[in-house]
């Protein structure tokens, strides 16, 4: 990733690619009420994404992500499940297993995930 981003920039991109996932159109309303956040905080950052090239946005509001922010929404979603199923194949609840994973797919290296994705694979089938 050429990109050098904030973790909050990076749980934007993953959120528009899962909520791309399970509708048509994205909003930025879409990402506020996925994310329980102010509508100025997600305006904000919507406008850093297109600055950076990660989203573009149409004439009605509809948000895609680029190349490179699907690119990095596609590594942060995969990096948040094989942690996810990790923790909790190894007895973590799950609800905390998804909070530590969306925790640690930030700040993990590559070197490290790829480690762990060698020796636990994804489950293809798990969401």
């Amino acid at each position: 990733m050429s990109v050098d981003l904030r973790e909050s920039a990076e749980m934007y991109l993953e959120t528009i690619l899962v909520l791309s996932q399970k509708q048509p159109q994205v909003r930025s309303i879409d990402v506020v009420n996925a994310l329980n956040y102010k509508k100025s905080s997600v305006s904000v950052a919507m406008k850093k994404l297109r600055e950076k090239q990660l989203i573009q946005m149409d004439e009605d509001g509809f948000i895609t992500l680029t190349e490179e922010g699907k690119k990095i929404a596609e590594t942060m979603l995969e990096r948040h499940k094989l942690i996810s199923d990790w923790l909790i194949q190894l007895g973590v609840d799950r609800e905390i297993a998804l909070e530590d994973a969306c925790r640690i797919e930030h700040v993990i290296s590559n070197e490290s995930f790829e480690a762990i994705k060698k020796h636990f694979p994804i489950n293809k089938d798990k969401t």
